[in-house]
């Protein structure tokens, strides 16, 4: 509705003081024609928007300008309710904060929608973690979040999965939590890096002042860096007919393959799969955990390879 967008607009303004158009639009998920006709409606109600022109320009209220409207619609309080991964607050130690917030906010909105607020954490459950949870090792992440949080340069000792240690000194500017693994977002040299905080095996606060790169955005750096690490993952295409009987569970079969295309059913009933592996030795342990229910068709030297690892394997128990 075009009163819940003006509304937004003035909301956005008073957080950021100053937006493009192009900002605007982007956030709210109009085109910026329709947001000029919303300024032009905003300054005709008497609301004292201003447009500044050129580079770093943008739309502004005046200093003195501020709203006190915060209605929140009923779609907009039930998202507020969504109940929040619980391992993650308490990881940064939020949970008790997030609570009383929750309880101060639900006694601010009217009463008619409070029940439908409460009935959120009733009818939706989030949990963040997969199947194959693992307990990460977490003892330098109060160090880390007092570095973020105070600004502060950090000298850490990383392990990296080759089992190296390295030290360096580095400027926090950031936590990232993919599912239940935290990450620690930092520039070293200014590039930025990403560490793994369960690798970390000690980090000390120093007393020099972080340098943030300018402009840094944290999610946009995080999706990139997301683009950019499955561009570099090592492919080993593999391709397999597979038995009707074990067709339901090929997708939960294995944590390193990954399943780019599935055929139709041939006469006999089999499915021709294409699968992916990081290397030969992950796509032969995985077809030989399928017995004779999986066929390698190529590449020819993954099929030789199962192959001769089945002989070794019968030989194996024949001599006991």
């Amino acid at each position: 509705m075009r009163a819940d967008r003006l509304l937004s607009i003035l909301m956005l303004l008073q957080v950021y003081r100053q937006l493009t158009a192009r900002d605007l639009a982007e956030r709210l998920e109009v085109s910026e024609r329709t947001i000029h006709r919303d300024m032009d409606a905003l300054s005709s109600a008497g609301v004292p928007v201003m447009a500044e022109r050129g580079k770093g320009g943008g739309w502004s209220l005046l200093d003195s300008y501020q709203t006190t409207l915060t209605g929140l619609n009923l779609a907009e309080i039930q998202a507020l309710f969504l109940p929040k991964p619980a391992n993650l607050l308490a990881d940064l130690g939020w949970s008790q904060a997030f609570e009383a917030a929750l309880l101060k906010l639900l006694v601010a909105i009217p009463a008619a929608n409070r029940q439908q607020a409460e009935m959120v954490s009733q009818r939706i459950h989030v949990d963040p973690t997969g199947w194959h949870r693992w307990d990460e090792e977490m003892s330098a992440f109060a160090t880390l979040q007092t570095a973020i949080w105070q600004e502060r340069q950090v000298n850490l000792s990383y392990e990296r999965g080759n089992g190296k240690l390295v030290e360096r000194l580095v400027n926090p500017l950031g936590l990232v939590a993919k599912g239940n693994v935290w990450y620690f977002v930092a520039s070293v040299e200014s590039e930025v890096r990403s560490y793994r905080i369960s690798r970390v095996r000690d980090a000390m606060l120093t007393d020099y002042p972080c340098v943030r790169p300018v402009e840094f955005n944290l999610a946009d750096y995080w999706q990139q860096s997301i683009v950019e690490f499955k561009a570099n993952l090592p492919y080993y295409g593999v391709t397999v007919r597979v038995a009707p009987e074990v067709m339901p569970r090929l997708r939960y079969a294995g944590y390193f393959a990954r399943i780019e295309q599935i055929n139709s059913p041939d006469a006999d009933g089999w499915t021709r799969v294409w699968l992916r592996f990081d290397i030969e030795e992950a796509a032969c342990a995985y077809v030989l955990g399928f017995g004779a229910q999986m066929e390698v068709i190529e590449p020819l030297e993954l099929r030789d390879r199962v192959l001769q690892a089945a002989k070794e394997a019968i030989s194996r128990y024949a001599e006991q």
